[in-house]
């Protein structure tokens, strides 16, 4: 699992094709013992959990990367590593 990006604690992620489990673009995100998956399209919470204010900069940081995302998306999926982003700032 390539981190992508570090920002306040949170480890961004995305899994090599891993396409099984949520069948749609996402990423993994990390804070302390939380664990969540979002959409890459909407930001939508997926699975797990983190607190809300991570949760807002997780989808924040998204929201600016949005190409990025899909672009690293496609990389992954193929078994190409994926790039990283900067960290939301």
């Amino acid at each position: 699992m390539p981190a992508i990006s570090m920002f306040f604690g949170i480890v961004i992620a995305i899994y090599f094709k891993d396409t099984k489990q949520h069948n749609l673009p996402h990423i993994h995100a990390r804070y302390q013992d939380f664990k969540a998956v979002y959409a890459i399209a909407d930001g939508q919470l997926l699975d797990g959990d983190l607190p809300p204010r991570q949760t807002r900069l997780v989808q924040a940081w998204m929201e600016i990367h949005r190409d990025a995302l899909d672009a690293n998306w496609a990389l992954a999926v193929s078994g190409q590593e994926p790039f990283r982003i900067p960290p939301l700032q």
